[in-house]
């Protein structure tokens, strides 16, 4: 038994989400806005309390429409943000950014990324984190364009660094280690990386529609171009790559020499997804698992509603049912004899 419980204390949990489209001030309907957050905000608050993760991830779209937001509605967005997706402080939170919190590469200000990254303290590049012993790299997908302007410079620079850093580690000559020893880090972003379709897909149960499925991915629209995918997975050699932004799920194996999983994450709204679900991560330096847990699908919560009012009215016509009989009084017939 102590055996046992000293290999799970191995292991760090993590819960990856993605694309909780906090709807804004332009778009979003407000009972549809009330409706969307109370169910976010019950799914997420039960897994936190039932799964206990010591870290959650959230890969992009936080907010629906962050890149029209001016900055009185930004700091609205986010505070709503952190009331919804609260989490205690035994848990760590991070987050990457997404085109709808800032915009796509051409449409992208600074101002915008400069607010939504210090509001997240997040690096507004290429950031790192290591939970327990384990190396995470969070990417921004928008400064990956490889055009040559300033923020997808850093970007490459920083990832540049990294590699170096790896590389070292793995020389026992290398005087920076890395903390908790090397292994090969876990990539978060936004963005898929390069493929064709969502037909390269393993089969799973909530794949995207067939019509969806089929279509054709643009580069730098609905994945990372194959020049910065290739210049990612060739530098950094994750065993890993986590990332949202298609509201569908999608698992891809990355054969040899690469040899890791991607896995794309639905979106945890039931806005864009009938049956969102989120990643729960337990990893080690070691080993890596993952498990996806789903969130009830938009049919069966429409029959509990259905259901739960049904219920209601039979209740309240069997209450009034009881009283309006209580009210009536029975009538003795009095038989009177004149002699």
């Amino acid at each position: 038994m102590s055996t046992t419980k000293n290999h799970e204390s191995e292991y760090t949990n993590v819960m990856i989400l993605a694309d909780t489209h906090l709807l804004g001030v332009k778009n979003g309907h407000w009972f549809d806005k009330l409706r969307r957050e109370w169910q976010m905000r019950r799914s997420f608050q039960t897994a936190i309390s039932w799964l206990s993760p010591d870290a959650v991830f959230f890969l992009g779209d936080l907010f629906d429409e962050g890149q029209w937001a001016d900055d009185q509605q930004f700091d609205i967005y986010a505070t709503r943000f952190d009331s919804l997706f609260h989490v205690p402080e035994t848990t760590k939170r991070f987050v990457a950014v997404g085109n709808h919190d800032i915009g796509f590469h051409y449409a992208l200000m600074p101002h915008h990324l400069d607010r939504f990254s210090r509001r997240f303290n997040i690096d507004p590049t290429v950031g790192y984190v290591n939970i327990g012993g384990n190396h995470f790299i969070v990417v921004n997908s928008m400064a990956l364009e490889k055009d040559g302007c300033k923020l997808c410079h850093q970007a490459e620079e920083t990832i540049k660094e990294l590699k170096e850093k790896f590389d070292c580690a793995l020389s026992q000559d290398c005087e920076e280690k890395l903390p908790g020893g090397y292994s090969r880090p876990i990539l978060m972003q936004h963005f898929p990386l390069y493929r064709k379709s969502d037909e390269v897909c393993e089969f799973e149960t909530d794949l995207a529609p067939p019509s969806l499925r089929s279509e054709p991915f643009r580069e730098k629209w609905e994945c990372i171009s194959q020049e910065s995918t290739d210049f990612l997975v060739k530098s950094l050699r994750p065993r890993a790559a986590f990332g949202g932004h298609s509201h569908f799920t999608c698992s891809k194996f990355w054969d040899a020499p690469y040899n890791f999983w991607e896995y794309t994450i639905s979106s945890f709204s039931w806005r864009n997804n009938r049956w969102p679900s989120f990643l729960l991560l337990k990893v080690s330096p070691k080993e890596l698992k993952v498990q996806k847990c789903h969130l009830p699908h938009e049919h069966t919560v429409i029959w509990i509603y259905a259901l739960a009012t049904l219920l209601s009215i039979s209740i309240l016509f069997i209450q009034f049912f009881l009283w309006s009989k209580s009210r009536t009084f029975p009538f003795k017939r009095i038989s009177t004899k004149i002699s």
